[in-house]
């Protein structure tokens, strides 16, 4: 099934929930969650890095569009994606940390490289 994952959640549930899981990632460098959730929110974070590499007015807005913090997206062009121009993807790690205590869920780390 091609596609995003829907991770049982309404679609504007879903897309409230990734915008936030990202800015924390680009806020902090590293959030802790479940495997499938670290996958979906690579993939939007990868997005962002890769637009705010244009570092112009079109690309700033739509990183503004996204992130739900000024200051996040403002750290994103000065400081995250000037460190990765020279890099093509793959901004973002995920590691596996075994299953969660209550509901047995596989949990996984994700942070920036």
């Amino acid at each position: 099934m091609p596609g995003t994952r829907k991770l049982g959640r309404s679609s504007s549930h879903r897309k409230a929930m990734l915008r936030a899981m990202v800015t924390f990632l680009l806020e902090n460098g590293r959030i802790e969650t479940t495997v499938t959730r670290a996958k979906e929110v690579r993939a939007m974070a990868e997005k962002m890095i890769t637009t705010a590499k244009t570092n112009d007015l079109h690309s700033k807005r739509q990183v503004l569009s996204f992130v739900t913090k000024e200051d996040v997206a403002k750290k994103l062009f000065d400081e995250i994606a000037p460190k990765y121009t020279e890099t093509k993807g793959g901004y973002t790690r995920i590691v596996k940390i075994g299953p969660r205590r209550g509901d047995a869920a596989e949990m996984a780390i994700i942070e920036l490289v």
